[in-house]
């Protein structure tokens, strides 16, 4: 091996070696916001009013409904009409408790998204970054 190849194999070896190390301190960096993270998420809520009016109701980061709360009108109301009005609060309140998981886990995603990816430092590796988005797509 002559000079030239020992330089070219030292420095990829830095390179690879500076990746790692970024992908270890943005690691580590997730590691102490994932309690905090979790500790959002969990404390998240929906709250939607139905176009009618008559009902409004709250769930929790799951989406599962924790509140229902009816107004006096409510009492005018068919069953039938009740019934339209708690699906459809209900589902307006599940996607905003979505939209806030969203922009939680939105930093957690950029920085995952900014660490190289398995084959930026293997030739050959598959990519997980390709992996998790086919997955998060049909999942």
């Amino acid at each position: 091996m002559d000079r030239w190849e020992r330089e070219g194999l030292r420095s990829a070896n830095f390179g690879m070696r500076n990746q790692v190390e970024q992908i270890l301190e943005a690691l580590a960096e997730q590691r102490e916001h994932r309690a905090d993270v979790r500790r959002r998420i969990d404390a998240a809520r929906g709250t939607a009013t139905s176009a009618d009016g008559l009902v409004q109701v709250t769930v929790d980061s799951a989406g599962v409904l924790i509140d229902v709360r009816f107004t006096a009108d409510a009492q005018r109301s068919t069953p039938a009409q009740l019934g339209r009005s708690v699906t459809e609060a209900g589902r307006e309140a599940a996607r905003r408790v979505r939209e806030q998981t969203r922009q939680i886990l939105a930093p957690v995603v950029a920085a995952a998204d900014a660490m190289p990816d398995l084959s930026d430092l293997v030739s050959g590796a598959p990519s997980l970054r390709e992996r998790r988005e086919v997955e998060s797509r049909d999942g």
